[in-house]
């Protein structure tokens, strides 16, 4: 089993920035795939960043392509996102996910393990 914790979500200004940190801990040493997915009231949960950790080949949404930027620090078994010029459509709940192999990076099927969430919301 893994879990994955996390951290760093807030309430900011559009223009704002928040780093986000997902922490994964348990039997980890073949997950491959690691990402962040939202949630906005009412929506569908949407893919945002995936990492794949064997590499560090990183996707992106095309809604937060060059504002956001997703990161591995594999000592600590943690995935951050740098989250820049926010915007209110940001406004989510920010998931993490893990996974050890994925078809489709952005299909929330193929991730195994989910973490709680943290909100970000974002104020005009």
């Amino acid at each position: 089993q893994v879990q994955l914790v996390e951290s760093g979500g807030g309430s900011v200004q559009a223009g704002g920035s928040l780093t986000l940190s997902c922490a994964a801990s348990g039997i980890t040493y073949n997950i491959r795939y690691m990402g962040w997915f939202r949630q906005a009231p009412g929506k569908e949960r949407e893919g945002v960043a995936v990492i794949w950790t064997g590499g560090g080949r990183t996707y992106y949404a095309d809604s937060v392509a060059g504002r956001f930027t997703i990161s591995q620090d594999n000592a600590k078994k943690t995935v951050y996102m740098k989250t820049n010029s926010l915007s209110p459509e940001d406004t989510a709940m920010y998931y993490c996910a893990a996974a050890r192999t994925v078809n489709n990076v952005w299909a929330t099927k193929d991730y195994n393990y989910w973490g709680q969430g943290t909100q970000v919301t974002v104020s005009s």
